[in-house]
C-alpha cells in the first residue's frame, strides 16, 4: 500500500458516541465485493460516467479547465484511462502492460451500455519485499511494478502487479470503496482550488499561499455533499491560524470546494520550531528495500519498513516453531469534534516510498526488556513523526513489537499527539497473520471457550468477561498448541488505559491479496462502530474459519485528553529556563500473546 492520509466526516450523533463512550454495536454488514456477478454501484449521482461537473457560473480557472480537458480526452481513448505522466521508461512500460490486461480493465466501461467510465492511473511503484505475496513470488527475482488505478464512477481502486521480466500482469485486485494515494499533480490541483476559493480566503482573512497548506493529500468526505453521498474523491488541505485549523474540503471529482470547517488546536507558542532533518535516504536504503533478519533469545524473524503499513515483522519463529507469518499496523484512524465528526486516516511508512504524512523519525531500535534487573526479552521499536511535530496538525506515532524469553509476545501501538484537535479518538488498526493452516479461534464466555465457526467481529466492552489470567481470546491448532490473547486494560505498566478493541477474525486466502502486501487505506477515520475497514474482508455469507488459516484484525480505541493532570495522547510546549521544550503524554495500547502448549 502506498497511500497517505484520508479523512471522513460523520454525523454528529455518531461522533458524540465515539468521543464519550464506546457505542453499542449493530449487527455486522457483509463486505462489498467486486466481481462480474456482483456489480459495484456507481459512485456518481445519478449513475453515469463520473464526468466532471460543469461550473455553475463564469469560466473555470485555467488550472481547472486544463484538468477537464485531460479527463474528456481520456474518456475517448481505448482503453478510456487517463495515464500518469512523468514516469520513467520502466514505469511507463509497466503502466501500458497493465492497461492491456482485461482484469485491470474490468471496470473501464459501463457493463450495460459500454460507455466509458472515468479511470485514472494514480501511481506506478517498484515492488519491494513487503509487497510480495504468494501470487507474486516471481517478483523476488524479476523486476516488478505495482500499478494503481482509481475508478471515479465506482469509487474503486484496482491494483495490478506487473512483471516486466515476463511482460505480464501477475495479479489484479479490485478494492471497492477505497481510494489510492494521489499523484503530485492532483495534490497541487486540490491546493490551487483551496487557496483560490473565496470561502477559504474569507475564513482566514487573507489569501494563503500554496505552501501554507498542510495535509494537502488528505482524502475526505463531507456529509451532505457528494463527497459523502456519492463517495467522490475529496481531499482536505488544512491551514493553521493562531490556535485553530481551517479544513478546506475539495472535491476532486467535481473540482470544487465543498466546505470548510474549523478545529481547535489549543494554545501554541509563536516561536519558530527547528525542523528535524530526517535521514530519509539512509533509512530508505537500509530498512525499506529488503527484509532484515533478527535472531535473539530463541526468536528469529525478519522486519522491514513498509510504504504505509508501518514496521512489519514476518516469518516469526520461537525455538524453531512458526508463530507469525506477519504482523503490521495498517492505519491510524483519528476522528475529531463532538459537534461534527471529521479526522484523518493516517499512514505511517517509509520516507521516500510513501506519500504518508508521518514518516520514520530515526532508524528502528532493538532494546532489552528488563524487569527487576533481569533481562526477560527484547523489543524492536520504530517512531514516526510529521516533520513539524508537535505543532498543530502534526502527528507522532510509535510502534513496538515485544518478544519475551518465555515465548510471549506483544504488539504495541502508541500515539504521542498532538494532532489537529484536543477531542480526538485514535483507532490504530493491527493486521496479524498467525502461522498455521488449521487454526481454531475461541472467545471466553465467562465459564468456557466458545468457537468462532465463521468470520465475525466483536468489541471489548465494560462487561466483557476475561479468564483469571486476563485472556479474552485464543487460537489453537489441531494439536492444541497456540496462543491466548490478553487485551490491554491498563495492566502493562506503560500508561495505557485500555484497548477497548474491536477484534475481527477472517479466513485467509493464499490466492487473494487481502492485505498481505502493502495496503491502501481500508476504512474511514470516523466511524464510531465496527466499520473500521477489516469488515470488508468478512464475506457474504461469512466463511467458515474453524480449522482454517485466519487473519486477525485488532482495532484499539484511544481517546485523547489535554486536561491538566490527565493528559493522554497529547503533546505540548512547556517553557523551561526561558526555552520552549516538548512535553509529551503518550498513549499505548496493544494485546499480549501467551503461548498455549
Amino acid at each position: 500500500m502506498n497511500r497517505s492520509s484520508s479523512l471522513v466526516f460523520v454525523l454528529v450523533g455518531m461522533l458524540l458516541a465515539a468521543c464519550t463512550a464506546l457505542p453499542a454495536q449493530p449487527a455486522p454488514m457483509p463486505a462489498a465485493t467486486a466481481s462480474a456477478n456482483n456489480a459495484i454501484p456507481f459512485a456518481t449521482e445519478p449513475p453515469g460516467q463520473g464526468a466532471l461537473a460543469v461550473q455553475p457560473t463564469g469560466a473555470a480557472p485555467a488550472f481547472i479547465a486544463e484538468r477537464e480537458a485531460q479527463v474528456q480526452a481520456a474518456l475517448k481513448l481505448d482503453p478510456p484511462v487517463l495515464r500518469l505522466q512523468g514516469l520513467t521508461a520502466e514505469q511507463q512500460q509497466a503502466q501500458e502492460i497493465a492497461l492491456r490486461d482485461p482484469r485491470v480493465l474490468e471496470y473501464a466501461r459501463n457493463p450495460q451500455t459500454g460507455e466509458a467510465l472515468r479511470n485514472e492511473v494514480m501511481g506506478v511503484y517498484a515492488i519491494r519485499d513487503s509487497d510480495i505475496t504468494q501470487a507474486t513470488q516471481a517478483c523476488k527475482t524479476n523486476q516488478c511494478f505495482r500499478v494503481e488505478l482509481y475508478n471515479f464512477a465506482y469509487n474503486l481502486t484496482t491494483r495490478a502487479i506487473v512483471d516486466l521480466t515476463t511482460k505480464q500482469v501477475l495479479s489484479a485486485t479490485q478494492l471497492p470503496d477505497t481510494q489510492p494515494d494521489l499523484p503530485e499533480q492532483l495534490v497541487k490541483l486540490a491546493t490551487q482550488i483551496a487557496v483560490n476559493a473565496p470561502e477559504v480566503q474569507q475564513a482566514l482573512g487573507f489569501k494563503p499561499g500554496e505552501g501554507d497548506a498542510l495535509m494537502a493529500s488528505t482524502k475526505t468526505a463531507l456529509n451532505g455533499t457528494r463527497c459523502e453521498r456519492s463517495r467522490h474523491l475529496c481531499v482536505a488541505p488544512t491551514f493553521v491560524k493562531d490556535d485553530r485549523a481551517l479544513w478546506a474540503i475539495v472535491d476532486l471529482t467535481d473540482n470544487r470546494l465543498v466546505g470548510t470547517r474549523w478545529t481547535s488546536v489549543a494554545g501554541t507558542p509563536n516561536n519558530h520550531v527547528t525542523e528535524q532533518k530526517l535521514a530519509d535516504e539512509v533509512i530508505s536504503e537500509k530498512y525499506c528495500d529488503t527484509n532484515i533478519a533478527v535472531a535473539q533469545d530463541g526468536w528469529t524473524f525478519n522486519y522491514i519498513l513498509t510504504a504505509s503499513d508501518g514496521l512489519r515483522v514476518s516469518e516469526v519463529m520461537f525455538k524453531s516453531k512458526a508463530v507469525l507469518d506477519s504482523a503490521k499496523l495498517v492505519d491510524w484512524h483519528v476522528s475529531y469534534s463532538q459537534r461534527e465528526g471529521f479526522g484523518y486516516s493516517d499512514a505511517i511508512g517509509c520516507p521516500t516510498f510513501s506519500s504518508a504524512a508521518v514518516v520514520p523519525y530515526a532508524e528502528p531500535t532493538i532494546d532489552d526488556i528488563v524487569r527487576d534487573g533481569q533481562k526477560i526479552g527484547f523489543a524492536i521499536a520504530q517512531e514516526f513523526r510529521s516533520q513539524g511535530w508537535p505543532l498543530p496538525c502534526n502527528y507522532s506515532y510509535r510502534q513496538r513489537f515485544e518478544f519475551y524469553s518465555d515465548g510471549r509476545y506483544r504488539i504495541v501501538a502508541g500515539s504521542i499527539g498532538r494532532g489537529c484537535g484536543n477531542d480526538g479518538m485514535y483507532r490504530p488498526v493491527l493486521r496479524i497473520d498467525p502461522a498455521g493452516d488449521d487454526l481454531t479461534f475461541d472467545e471466553w464466555t465467562g465459564s468456557d471457550w466458545k468457537v468462532w465457526q465463521t468470520e465475525r467481529w466483536q468489541v471489548m466492552k465494560p462487561e466483557t468477561p476475561f479468564t483469571p489470567e486476563g485472556f479474552q481470546y485464543r487460537f489453537l491448532n489441531t494439536q492444541g498448541a497456540g496462543y491466548a490473547i490478553e487485551p490491554g486494560r491498563g495492566q502493562f505498566g506503560d500508561g495505557g488505559r485500555g484497548d477497548f478493541a474491536y477484534m475481527y477474525a477472517t479466513r485467509r486466502h493464499s490466492d487473494r491479496d487481502e492485505g498481505a502486501s502493502d495496503m491502501i487505506t481500508i476504512g474511514p477515520c470516523c466511524n464510531p462502530d465496527y466499520q473500521q475497514g477489516p469488515e470488508k474482508f468478512i464475506d457474504d455469507p461469512p466463511e467458515p474459519i474453524e480449522k482454517a488459516p485466519i487473519t486477525l484484525w485488532y482495532v484499539m480505541q484511544l481517546k485523547n485528553d489535554d486536561t491538566p493532570g490527565r493528559e493522554y495522547c497529547w503533546a505540548r510546549y512547556e517553557l523551561v529556563d526561558g526555552v520552549y521544550q516538548v512535553k509529551s503524554f503518550p498513549c499505548y495500547a496493544g494485546p499480549m500473546f501467551h503461548p498455549v502448549k
